[in-house]
């Protein structure tokens, strides 16, 4: 009965290890296996057959056959020893590489003879999360402690710094020691404690703070710029915040100069506009003398030779070239900072183009090409500046004449297409290389000059057509095959019909009137009075000079003109002022004023307009239009002349 009781128990004992979910072994007192729980079959892929009444050391590939684990087992019995923890690390063919701790307890039950319980505990999966942990703290803490920017860790919860890495404490001068349990102001950080206390609030409510320019006082009392960057995380359910701390005391110095030197480009830029300025109404002035002096020749055309006809042609065709260069040079501002304004009116494209051809005959025929100019039936219309579309022009014949050889052709058209006014002007030159196609139309782009090549100009011509046809809402495009000439296309929108029938009426010429007028020349360049003094006798005219400010003044009461001619750069009073002044007087009223200078910038422009002049002429000026504006100043139906 009492056997049978002990054989129930050892029953009971064994179906409680076959439901353990760890594989478990009953080993005899010779090390034999009485009992493997089913979790020992299934873990290790064994029988019951390949495992029960084997010597454990026999088990699989001998895999337990190990001296430690010998000396281990073989005590247990004998000297009623157990052992925990044993740690055993194998390769099973089926299963791979397992790590293992094995428990062994002796279990005696009455008179039966002692066995040993065996408990076998993979735990391979905790030793590779446990070495994952482990390399990445390393990993960690060797980034942390290699750091090229400053880190610390705070405690999010009382903003006191748990830990600092190296280039934290070389940045700052303070030694580790000194950081720990100190909050950020105390170590050079938020200028104070409220500061500190306000950047801490926010971190805790965004969980991120950032400042690109934070002040930081070392130890040694100087100031570090840096960038500094917060965010909360937790870390085994506590909260931590990681401070990232760069110093950019380099960037900062850098930023500062990048800004000082903006201003001072800026102030280079605005000194180089004055300075262009100055230089065109200086280089205007002789400039403007040499014209006049041109078109009285002209005049006098029937009393020259041969000779003196040339000598002159070649003044007007360079007095030409120059009058285009400090144009161009002037533009180079207006383009770069976007001040090119328009003053639209309803103008005919036909007009645009022969006042455009005119002014660059000359070159044209000094380089002896075949120019054929093609414009419609019926005018097209457009709202448009004129004097900046025929800029455009002028610029295309000009780029379209410098690059043929001698007896080169260019061809220009004008035609209208849907809803559009489209200009070609085509040449027999070089061509364009295709490299320097994308940027023909860049600011101060040219193509290689050669020496029997150099034609002039500053590579302003063609940005300038770009951005003025821009302006205007329109295209232009080129295209050209190296030694087979170019092609530059111009596309400009046309108005409504109704609007341009109405605009043709309005753009009828006004007639000009007959009879002389008085008029007043003001210019302290003497040679330019005197050349526009002649050209106006000659055109019948009673004129007046005169030389300074304050003289014009009495002049203009004493001699009571129809028109005066006035340069702005006078001494004693300058035009401006002078304008003013003759606007406020009665005996004066509805003198027409015209600004002859050679200050051409918009501001110049928009000043004259609210001085009082009625117009505003830059030097040199094509007498022309001198004489358009004074045919525009009525007479009485008996020819005389209607004073003011």
């Amino acid at each position: 009965m009492a056997e049978q009781q002990v054989q129930d128990a050892l029953d009971y004992a064994d179906n409680i290890i076959a439901t353990l979910r760890e594989p478990f072994l009953v080993l005899d007192k010779n090390l034999r296996v009485q009992t493997a729980n089913a979790s020992f079959l299934k873990n290790f892929h064994v029988s019951k057959e390949e495992t029960v009444g084997r010597f454990v050391y026999d088990l699989g590939n001998r895999q337990w056959d190990i001296p430690r684990l010998r000396e281990l087992l073989e005590e247990v019995l004998p000297q009623k020893h157990s052992f925990q923890d044993y740690e055993v690390e194998h390769h099973f063919p089926a299963l791979g590489r397992k790590v293992m701790l094995l428990n062994a307890r002796l279990v005696s039950v009455d008179s039966r003879p002692a066995l040993i319980l065996l408990a076998v505990e993979d735990i391979t999966e905790r030793r590779g999360a446990e070495f994952a942990v482990q390399t990445s703290e390393v990993r960690y803490r060797r980034l942390f402690e290699t750091a090229k920017d400053g880190i610390l860790i705070l405690d999010a919860d009382t903003g006191k710094i748990l830990d600092a890495n190296p280039f934290m404490t070389d940045l700052s001068g303070y030694p580790l020691a000194e950081f720990l349990g100190k909050e950020l102001w105390e170590i050079g950080l938020f200028g104070d404690k409220s500061e500190n206390q306000a950047a801490f609030r926010e971190l805790q409510q965004h969980g991120y703070v950032r400042y690109d320019h934070l002040p930081l006082k070392t130890i040694g009392g100087e100031q570090a710029d840096v960038e500094f960057v917060s965010n909360v995380y937790d870390v085994d359910h506590r909260h931590i915040a990681q401070c990232n701390i760069r110093d950019i005391s380099e960037r900062s110095r850098l930023e500062r100069r990048t800004i000082e030197q903006a201003v001072e480009l800026s102030d280079l830029d605005r000194r180089k506009d004055e300075f262009l300025a100055m230089l065109s109404h200086e280089l205007r002035n002789p400039l403007a003398a040499i014209s006049n002096a041109v078109q009285l020749l002209r005049l006098q055309q029937g009393g020259e030779n041969l000779i003196q006809q040339q000598a002159r042609a070649i003044i007007e065709r360079q007095t030409g070239q120059l009058k285009h260069l400090i144009d161009d040079l002037l533009e180079v501002s207006r383009i770069t900072t976007g001040r090119v304004r328009l003053r639209r009116e309803r103008v005919a494209m036909a007009g645009i183009v022969q006042a455009a051809v005119e002014t660059v005959r000359p070159l044209i025929d000094q380089r002896k090409h075949e120019l054929t100019v093609s414009l419609p039936p019926e005018p097209i219309w457009l709202n448009a500046d004129a004097s900046r579309m025929e800029q455009v022009v002028v610029n295309l014949l000009t780029n379209a004449a410098k690059y043929p050889d001698e007896g080169g052709h260019i061809a220009l058209t004008v035609q209208q297409e849907v809803g559009a006014c489209v200009l070609r002007v085509r040449d027999t030159g070089v061509g364009i290389p295709a490299e320097l196609l994308p940027h023909i139309f860049d600011l101060f782009m040219q193509a290689e000059r050669l020496m029997d090549r150099s034609q002039g100009g500053l590579g302003i011509g063609l940005s300038l057509v770009r951005r003025l046809v821009e302006l205007h809402g329109g295209t232009v495009e080129v295209s050209s095959e190296p030694g087979q000439g170019s092609e530059f296309v111009v596309r400009l929108p046309v108005g409504p019909m109704a609007m341009l029938q109405l605009s043709a009426l309005a753009a009828e010429p006004a007639q000009p009137t007959a009879g002389g007028l008085r008029v007043l020349v003001v210019d302290d360049n003497a040679d330019m009075a005197e050349g526009m003094a002649l050209l106006l006798k000659d055109d019948g005219h009673d004129v007046r000079t005169i030389h300074d400010g304050p003289t014009a003044l009495q002049a203009a009461v004493d001699f009571r003109p129809h028109a005066v001619l006035l340069d702005i750069g006078l001494p004693g009073l300058n035009g401006y002022e002078v304008a003013k002044w003759i606007r406020k007087q009665a005996i004066l009223r509805g003198v027409v004023l015209v600004a002859l200078t050679g200050y051409g910038q918009e501001t110049d422009r928009q000043t004259s307009l609210k001085a009082g002049f009625n117009y505003h002429l830059v030097k040199p000026t094509h007498f022309k239009d001198v004489k358009a504006i004074l045919a525009a100043i009525p007479v009485d139906p008996n020819g005389g002349v209607l004073h003011p």
